[in-house]
């Protein structure tokens, strides 16, 4: 038997102008700021093709995914998480 795990959900907009709607698998706090790892969500399914960080700009229970369109920061953001997950 399979435990099903229920996400949280949310819509982006990818570079071509199309809704991707993404998955969030974990958050974490770094310098102050909340951070959501989202995955693809395609059908009922969850892509392991890769996982994203977005900043999250929280509103009580509500959140808001924003791009992190800083290189250095985005690095910077990444490694944490790496760093995390060992």
């Amino acid at each position: 038997m399979t435990e099903e795990k229920e996400y949280v959900v949310f819509t982006v907009i990818a570079s071509d102008k199309t809704e991707v709607t993404m998955a969030i698998v974990d958050e974490f706090d770094f310098e102050n700021k909340h951070y959501i790892v989202s995955a693809k969500v395609t059908g009922d399914e969850i892509s392991d093709e890769g996982q994203y960080i977005y900043r999250a700009k929280m509103d009580g229970d509500d959140f808001e995914a924003e791009k992190i369109t800083n290189a250095i920061e985005y690095e910077r953001v990444v490694k944490a998480y790496m760093e995390m997950d060992d």
